[in-house]
C-alpha cells in the first residue's frame, strides 16, 4: 500500500516538458485554451494552427482569451494582442515581447512572466527596444516581436508556503555562506562575513559587471 501511495505521489510530480513555439515560421492559428505550464512561471496558450491542421503551445499573452485569432508573418494591416510580427512594420512606442535577435533566430529577450519591452526607435536598419531591466537594445529591424504583455502578472507574488512546494519543484535546501567555514565560503568563519557580499568562488555579488 505504502509503495503504490509512493508510486502516485511520483506521477503527481512528475513533469511533461512542453515544447513552445519561439520561432518565426509564419502561421494563421485560433487559441483553444490557456494552461499552467510547471516548467514556466508563464501560462501556455494551446493553439490549433488553421494551414497545418495542428495543434501547438506558444506563450500566453495577457487578456488574450480562447477563440483569439493570432497570427505570425511579416507585416499585417491590423494589431492585434498576440500577433507576432517584424518589428519594422510596428509603429513606435508599441509593447512587444518574445523579441528575436533576427529574422531567423528563435525569440530570446522578454520571455518571463509579466514582463515586456517598448519599441522607442527604428530605422531601416536598426530598432531600439526597451527590455525590462531598463537598458536599450539595438535589434536588427528585420527581427520578430510579439504584441502585448505575457500572461502571469502576479508570479513574482506567489508564497509557496513551505520548503515541501520547492522541494517537489526539484530545488534543494541552500546553506548561508555565512554559516559555513572560511575553507567553504568567503563569508565563512568567526568574522560573520565582513567583507563585500561574494560568491562561493570570491566573485563580487552586487554591482560586479559581468558581461564582457
Amino acid at each position: 500500500m505504502v509503495e503504490l501511495l509512493l508510486d502516485i505521489k511520483v506521477l503527481l510530480v512528475k513533469k511533461l516538458f512542453r515544447l513552445i513555439n519561439f520561432t518565426n515560421i509564419s502561421f494563421y492559428a485560433i487559441i483553444l485554451g490557456i494552461l499552467y505550464d510547471p516548467n514556466r512561471n508563464i501560462f501556455i496558450s494551446l493553439n490549433y494552427n488553421l494551414e497545418t491542421k495542428q495543434f501547438f503551445h506558444t506563450s500566453a499573452v495577457n487578456k488574450a482569451t480562447p477563440g483569439t485569432l493570432i497570427i505570425c508573418q511579416e507585416k499585417s494591416l491590423e494589431l492585434r494582442l498576440g500577433f507576432r510580427l517584424c518589428l519594422n512594420n510596428l509603429p513606435v512606442g508599441i509593447i512587444v515581447h518574445n523579441i528575436s535577435s533576427s529574422k531567423l533566430s528563435v525569440a530570446k529577450y522578454i520571455r518571463s512572466a509579466g514582463t515586456y519591452g517598448q519599441l522607442l526607435q527604428k530605422n531601416n536598419l536598426i530598432c531600439k527596444i526597451k527590455i525590462p531591466s531598463g537598458r536599450i537594445l539595438n535589434i536588427n529591424s528585420l527581427a520578430y516581436g510579439t504584441l502585448g504583455v505575457l500572461s502571469n502578472l502576479h508570479a513574482n507574488k506567489v508564497v509557496l508556503g513551505k520548503a515541501g512546494s520547492n522541494r517537489l519543484k526539484g530545488i534543494r535546501p541552500t546553506v548561508r555562506g555565512i554559516a559555513m567555514n572560511p575553507v567553504d565560503h568567503p563569508h565563512g568563519g568567526r568574522a560573520n562575513g565582513g567583507c563585500h557580499p561574494m560568491t562561493p568562488w570570491g566573485k563580487p555579488t552586487r554591482g560586479y559587471k559581468t558581461k564582457k
